[in-house]
């Protein structure tokens, strides 16, 4: 029987260098992607693609609204997302990007799915590299989250299984992660990182997230394939 995973999967280019790392080492993939408000949506149509083209078991897409208690970032409220910033700004506290708590949420829902599934292994697309300052992507964090979970599942207490939140992009650099998923065959023409994407789903070139991006590229030696709008 093969192995089961559920990827959280947001259809970026750190998510899908992931689900193809687990595609890869023989998992049977379950990618979840969520819609929880953002201004971005345009990336789960590109969650679809990628899930399509990597041959996912199954994808789901979780409706949760995080704006329901308000909302402080640039990512779910009107609130201007920073551009063209230096590697210090970025590099200093956490951004206006930051949605409270999102990655947990997220884990918790892939926690569940998990335990139904009966896999036992949750793959997040974690970064503490390029991470622009989000205090849940860092290695404590995710190892504190897999104590946890293990502390909160029937399976966990009972012992069948030992659940574990792997973040294999914990410790890379955008243009390492770029030339992993290269090296496994991702189109990554296909996925969309931007926070501030048009309504054509192009890129605005100059977000944290596009910056990171563009850099990884560059230094990864491989050309872009992202569509950036005028």
């Amino acid at each position: 029987m093969r192995k089961k995973a559920v990827v959280l999967f947001s259809g970026g280019l750190d998510s899908t260098t992931v689900l193809a790392i687990v595609r890869d080492e023989g998992y049977d993939t379950y990618a979840m992607s969520f819609r929880y408000g953002q201004r971005h949506t345009v990336e789960l149509q590109c969650a679809k693609n990628v899930a399509k083209a990597l041959g996912v078991k199954q994808h789901i897409v979780v409706d949760i609204d995080l704006r329901t208690f308000g909302s402080s970032s640039a990512l779910t409220a009107d609130i201007e997302v920073p551009k063209d910033r230096s590697d210090t700004e970025m590099g200093n506290g956490i951004p206006i990007t930051y949605v409270p708590a999102r990655n947990t949420i997220f884990l918790s829902y892939a926690l569940a799915w998990a335990e139904v599934l009966t896999a036992d292994t949750i793959f997040i697309g974690a970064n503490a590299i390029d991470y622009s300052g989000y205090p849940d992507c860092r290695p404590e964090y995710i190892e504190a989250y897999q104590t946890m979970a293990n502390l909160a599942t029937q399976a966990g207490v009972e012992g069948k299984t030992e659940l574990k939140i792997r973040a294999p992009l914990i410790d890379k650099t955008k243009a390492e992660i770029i030339e992993i998923g290269a090296a496994l065959g991702v189109d990554y023409s296909l996925t969309l990182s931007c926070y501030d994407p048009d309504a054509e789903g192009r890129a605005c070139g100059g977000c944290d997230s596009c910056l990171l991006r563009r850099r990884g590229f560059k230094e990864a030696g491989i050309p872009d394939p992202t569509r950036y709008h005028p």
